[in-house]
């Protein structure tokens, strides 16, 4: 799948998402606003991180997730549990992580404004989002 960006786009969003086998993939990145497609596998998360230029709206597909939000990664007040057809907000400024607590891949879309994520970007797992993100805060 390409990042059809910068392209009017009408998808069903759920097919696409519950497809997606990478950790993430930009499939829609726009001027101002950015789609992704998670997976997250059995045991696993997206990591603890925060937004200080943009809010995100997560949609849970399919799977079942623990939500941790807080003020610092050290201060993580809010916990919460959801599941497929749940939709998450995350202030931004608030660390968060969300982590798959189900028996199943935790599928799952994000919306981000502005874009977050280099258009067409594609990390395959984890481990190379999380070398991708280190770079990035290396410039």
């Amino acid at each position: 799948m390409n990042d059809n960006g910068q392209q009017p786009y009408v998808v069903d969003i759920e097919d696409i998402t519950v497809a997606n086998d990478n950790f993430r993939l930009a499939a829609w990145t726009g001027q101002f606003l950015q789609m992704t497609l998670m997976n997250i596998e059995v045991g696993s998360e997206v990591g603890l991180e925060v937004h200080d230029d943009t809010d995100q709206f997560l949609r849970i597909e399919q799977g079942e997730a623990k939500i941790v939000m807080g003020d610092s990664p050290d201060n993580l007040t809010f916990e919460a549990t959801a599941e497929d057809d749940f939709a998450i907000f995350v202030p931004s400024g608030f660390w968060h992580n969300i982590i798959n607590i189900g028996d199943e891949p935790l599928k799952m879309y994000s919306i981000y404004a502005p874009s977050h994520h280099p258009a067409g970007t594609i990390h395959t797992t984890k481990e190379e989002a999380d070398a991708a993100e280190a770079a990035e805060h290396d410039h």
